[in-house]
């Protein structure tokens, strides 16, 4: 359905190092600089970061999420992990299981330093 996902940050190097640890974790490459961009791309699609065009300040979304797809409890756990050490911070419960009209998904919750919430979600084999 989506052929990428890209959201506004302020300060693009210090985004770069953040996505580049959390994305990384889930075994996407380092991001590919391309003029005030950075792209990460995956066999499913491609996530990208920019400042504003319109030179306005980037502002999270409220209400969105974004969501990654893990393959393993313990990589959420890493995603988070990483993601708290390069500065993220945690948001929603901690990391783990939950139950809902879904089914059973490990997930983890985090907000990038541009307040972007961002999820990482794994879907146990039925």
């Amino acid at each position: 359905m989506f052929s990428h996902i890209m959201v506004g940050v302020n300060d693009l190097e210090a985004s770069n190092k953040f996505y580049d640890a959390v994305l990384g974790a889930l075994g996407i490459a380092p991001g590919i600089a391309n003029k005030n961009r950075y792209f990460y791309r995956s066999k499913t699609g491609t996530f990208g970061i920019t400042t504003p065009i319109n030179g306005e300040p980037a502002c999270r979304g409220n209400g969105s999420t974004i969501g990654f797809t893990a393959e393993s409890p313990e990589q959420v756990d890493a995603w988070h992990a990483a993601g708290i050490a390069n500065g993220g911070t945690s948001c929603e419960d901690p990391p783990g299981w939950r139950d809902g009209a879904v089914g059973k998904l490990y997930l983890a919750y985090l907000r990038d330093a541009d307040g972007n919430k961002l999820c990482a979600l794994h879907r146990p084999a039925a």
